[in-house]
């Protein structure tokens, strides 16, 4: 459990929270990954996100079938250290009889009998437990069994609250995935949905997912044919990874649908040059509304990667050090002392739409 801070304890946390230029620290290793591209490494944690009925959990369950195996289903590879091979999967919303249906497509997926039991897997369903229950048992199922354990799962992270609008809340359960992966040297990935009317993730939850998630995938239901689901990269801190699709088999498993065409629309063009004005304000005012002092590079890559994305467009850290180096050409963002802030009497003339303009990108290596 947390610990308190006092007076008698500061100076040992102190000490333990130093970081040294003398000291070596374990580059933590890529446990997740969707060809060259990193979903999730141990001390992280990343979300699938996706509207009802998008097939989330069969994209889960793909996920957790290939850290069993510690191998490839579907197109996620998992390569999970010796001694961090064991995964809890905590499921918040569905009935013992569903979740046993759960580990039985888990089971198809590795080439076993429906009913074996998988000895590195621990399933457990919270849906009955009162919500403040449900932190305390996952807190005390890490502090007892996490030796071994290199995975886990919270299928319905937004059962871990009373209010998905409690910007107090959404921080103590974001804080807590945060201690969980760090404390234990482990990978969360989680579930939330999105808006019915956008492709936003629900509630200030989502919001603070946005700000510290390792990866997003968005499962994105077909237009085409609504028996396939899409997998695309909503943010990844590595290299974006080419969308994917799959359709449920008879035998109910997921499976890759080969030789896929994805319309070209599927994603919004991040035309920020043709932006208007007042979008431009909107992603940035989300961006900085809790910024009050000069903010450094890499976390002005952050505020802005959420801000934008509260418009539609989730993009990852290149993407988003294009888009710094434009806002600071045109006045939206002023650096002093290598320290970022926000012009908030900016504004902004979008060029007649047959006028191209080049951006430079000096400045994207910027530490």
């Amino acid at each position: 459990m947390e610990t308190e801070i006092t007076l008698e304890n500061f100076e040992e946390l102190w000490q333990s929270l130093l970081v040294r230029a003398s000291d070596k620290y374990e580059t933590p290793p890529d446990v997740i990954k969707i060809g060259e591209c990193t979903i999730g490494t141990l001390g992280n944690f990343s979300a699938s996100t996706g509207k009802s009925k998008s097939k989330k959990t069969f994209n889960v369950s793909a996920i957790v079938a290939s850290a069993v195996m510690n191998g490839k289903v579907l197109n996620y590879e998992s390569h999970f250290p010796e001694g961090k091979r064991r995964i809890l999967y905590f499921d918040t919303e569905q009935s013992e009889d569903y979740c046993q249906k759960i580990i039985w497509r888990i089971n198809r997926l590795c080439g076993l009998p429906d009913t074996q039991d998988i000895d590195c897997i621990d399933f457990s369903h919270l849906r009955e437990l009162r919500t403040l229950d449900r932190r305390t048992f996952i807190e005390l199922a890490l502090a007892t069994r996490h030796q071994d354990v290199g995975l886990v799962i919270i299928d319905g992270l937004r059962d871990l609250l009373f209010d998905i609008n409690s910007s107090t809340e959404a921080a103590e359960v974001i804080g807590l995935l945060m201690r969980w992966t760090s404390q234990y040297r482990i990978h969360i990935h989680t579930v939330l949905h999105q808006n019915k009317g956008d492709d936003n993730v629900r509630g200030h939850i989502g919001t603070e997912l946005n700000h510290k998630a390792e990866s997003i995938l968005q499962i994105v239901r077909s237009k085409k044919d609504g028996n396939i689901s899409e997998v695309h990269a909503s943010y990844t801190r590595d290299k974006e990874f080419d969308p994917f699709a799959f359709l449920v088999s008879k035998e109910a498993l997921p499976v890759l649908v080969e030789d896929y065409s994805f319309e070209t629309n599927t994603r919004v063009t991040f035309d920020y040059v043709s932006m208007s004005e007042e979008s431009h304000r909107k992603a940035l005012d989300k961006a900085f509304e809790d910024v009050m002092m000069p903010i450094g590079y890499s976390e002005l890559l952050d505020k802005l990667r959420v801000g934008y994305a509260s418009l539609g467009f989730g993009r990852g850290y290149v993407a988003m050090a294009n888009l710094k180096v434009f806002l600071e050409k045109y006045g939206m963002l002023l650096k002093t002392e290598k320290k970022y802030v926000y012009n908030r009497d900016f504004h902004y003339v979008p060029p007649p739409p047959d006028e191209s303009y080049t951006i430079s990108t000096e400045g994207i290596g910027e530490p």
